[in-house]
């Protein structure tokens, strides 16, 4: 049997194994993607494997059709439509269960932030029921690809610091304009035909996505950090680099007399740096911002505290402090009250 017959058969035999176990696509991609989050804790190189191919597999999304005619030409090999389909709703399942336990960790529920958490995980949802995927979301191309992009820049937000190492600002940057240069086809779907009208349409609402973007970056979960412990406490070991006593109250004289520590271990890729800041509120308004530089790769977290002695005569009331990244994305918040 010739080559080009053993592959034939091949295909063929995956299309029918795939049109009959249909399920298995969707158990795969979830067990495959809490098996990534599990490896990016134990063993970062593993990690940027599993990252590099989700990023990679993203190349047959946006080519699928040239590389399918291609084959047909060169080679004559017919992919079975069925075949493309399925491998595209997998490559869907895998990016979104990949990056789901992220975003689930990191996510900080009462804010915004939960916001596109669910929206990932409707997306996920979509992705795992065929009449949804295939009969409502495939058959509308500028939709399709609009959640392609949505996928890609959620996988890009988890996996640039993963590979590169790149600061959460430098991340989210780039993901967004790789995702809005890439959902130009879906905005171009918009439009009935093609002209210098329709082409400074697409850029316009390609720079009002981008826009929009940028400004809600707080409302998108920093993927690659989470808060692995935190505490408000009026005395810190600094040898073991551990808090002292846990607080949620204190009165006016022990704020005074010691200030407060606000403790927090951050859970970062290893050899990632970053700066995060501690922004103290009083009663809503911010009264501090105070920079920590924080190195990823430590199990437990990266242990960094700001001490606080400066506070007003009349600081009764509600107090937060707001962990957050140069992008202003929020990772955690500690709540304590001062009592008169």
């Amino acid at each position: 049997m010739s080559l080009k017959s053993r592959i034939t058969t091949l295909v063929e035999l995956a299309s029918q194994l795939i049109r009959r176990y249909p399920g298995l696509v969707a158990l795969f991609g979830f067990c495959s993607g809490v098996a990534s989050f599990v490896l990016v804790e134990r063993q970062a190189g593993l990690a940027k494997v599993v990252a590099a191919v989700m990023m990679l597999s993203w190349l047959w999304l946006m080519l699928e059709r040239n590389l399918r005619r291609s084959l047909e030409r060169w080679f004559g090999w017919k992919v079975p439509a069925p075949l493309l389909r399925y491998v595209t709703q997998m490559v869907h399942q895998e990016s979104l269960f990949f990056i789901i336990p992220f975003f689930f960790i990191t996510t900080t529920w009462n804010s915004g932030q939960a916001v596109f958490t669910i929206v990932l995980g409707l997306a996920a949802l979509v992705s795992l029921v065929d009449p949804l995927y295939y009969k409502w979301l495939a058959p509308r191309r500028w939709i399709y690809l609009g959640f392609h992009a949505l996928t890609l820049f959620a996988v890009l937000l988890t996996a640039l610091p993963i590979m590169f190492h790149l600061s959460t600002p430098q991340s989210y940057a780039w993901s967004l304009a790789i995702a809005v240069l890439l959902a130009l086809p879906s905005l171009g779907g918009l439009f009935a035909c093609w002209n210098w009208k329709s082409v400074l349409g697409v850029l316009t609402l390609a720079g009002v996505v981008a826009f929009a973007g940028w400004m809600g970056r707080t409302w998108v979960p920093p993927a690659t950090l989470w808060l692995t412990d935190v505490a408000i406490t009026t005395s810190l070991d600094d040898r073991s680099r551990k808090p002292g006593d846990r607080l949620r109250s204190l009165s006016l004289a022990q704020l005074h007399a010691n200030g407060l520590y606000a403790f927090t271990a951050i859970n970062a890729p290893r050899g990632l740096k970053e700066r995060i800041y501690h922004e103290w509120t009083h009663n809503g308004r911010q009264v501090d911002r105070i920079p920590l530089d924080i190195s990823g790769g430590r199990d437990a977290g990266y242990r960094a505290w700001t001490h606080k002695r400066n506070f007003p005569e009349a600081a009764a009331g509600r107090w937060r402090v707001r962990v957050v990244t140069e992008a202003g994305q929020m990772i955690g918040m500690l709540r304590f009250e001062v009592r008169d």
